[in-house]
């Protein structure tokens, strides 16, 4: 099962894994699945894509009667939006499917090596010699410039691209306004984005959580709604925070992180020369886009470690990132 923001290609690579296409949300090719979803399913030949099976979430049903069949695995890849998350006729998928986050283009598949092993890979073996710095000479600019680009293929693979902030900006409507309802009907788009605005402000900080609601005009409880929303839109991430018995006064809140940093540009109206001059927001960017080039490599390694943060309570020191392998 696929899963990941909306437009980082979740399909398109799907489509490259499948022998049979299937497209749910396409009423010809969903209306044989409603009325009798396991023949259907057992006339195509695998892998199998279902694409928005949360059209016809049945489906699951089939699915599941064919894994525990026992005919191997690897036959079906599911992707689908947001509001499958949440449907009450959804299963338990224990055991039977595998979730895959897919997140939008890293560094290293737009200009690096992509076929060189994964990044955490090389520093848990400590060949330090393995992770170098690109070739290439890049300034301050040309890493902001890179972090409002983004990482969404529709925009990251077309270069220079004159339309890109009307892009940016139809995105971010579309996640309030269409995907958010999807999920959480009763929600005010308007609150919404003053409250994802109040995070993508503070990205890449540790901040108190009534900071952000009191700048959105909303109330604790609302704001934990819109936590899970954001995040469960693939918008918005929490690291938590690393600690230890050995060591006093460090803080356990999370830091936050607008998953993709070109988004800042709508949502606060900046652009690479804005950026550049506020110190403060140049830092969070920077940390942000850093950010966004791991997430990918924690999906493909094979060491599968986790981030963390680490601060103290007084903000004296801090560490922006750090991994730990399941050994610790």
């Amino acid at each position: 099962m696929l899963v990941g923001p909306r437009a980082s290609g979740k399909t398109t690579t799907a489509r490259q894994h499948a022998r049979t296409i299937v497209r749910l949300d396409r009423e010809l090719e969903a209306e044989p699945f409603r009325a009798d979803p396991d023949t259907v399913l057992a006339t195509m030949q695998p892998p199998v894509l279902l694409d928005e099976w949360q059209m016809v979430p049945e489906v699951l049903g089939s699915v599941k009667r064919a894994i525990d069949d026992g005919e191997g695995a690897g036959r079906f890849v599911l992707t689908g939006s947001v509001r499958a998350e949440l449907l009450e006729a959804t299963w338990a998928a224990t055991g039977r499917v595998v979730r895959l986050a897919q997140w939008g283009l890293c560094e290293r598949e737009l200009v690096g090596n992509a076929s060189a092993p994964p990044f955490f890979d090389r520093v848990f073996a400590g060949n330090i010699a393995q992770v170098s710095a690109p070739k290439e000479h890049v300034d301050l600019r040309s890493y902001v410039d890179r972090a409002l680009r983004g990482g969404f293929p529709e925009v990251a693979l077309r270069g220079t691209t004159p339309g890109r902030v009307r892009w940016f900006a139809s995105y971010v409507d579309q996640l309030l306004m269409r995907d958010a309802a999807l999920a959480d009907e009763a929600r005010d788009p308007v609150k919404l984005r003053r409250y994802l605005c109040a995070i993508a402000a503070n990205t890449a900080g540790v901040v108190e959580h009534k900071a952000l609601f009191d700048a959105a005009g909303v109330t604790r409880s609302t704001a934990a709604t819109y936590d899970s929303l954001l995040e469960l839109l693939f918008a918005t991430e929490r690291i938590p925070a690393w600690h230890t018995n050995r060591l006093n006064r460090l803080t356990r809140s999370p830091k936050r992180y607008l998953v993709e940093p070109a988004l800042l540009g709508p949502l606060l109206g900046v652009d690479t020369k804005s950026v550049i001059r506020n110190g403060d927001l140049l830092g969070r960017i920077i940390d942000s886009f850093v950010v966004a080039q791991l997430r990918p490599e924690l999906e493909v390694s094979e060491r599968q470690p986790r981030l963390f943060h680490l601060r103290q309570e007084n903000g004296a020191r801090e560490i922006d990132l750090i991994a730990e392998a399941p050994d610790g």
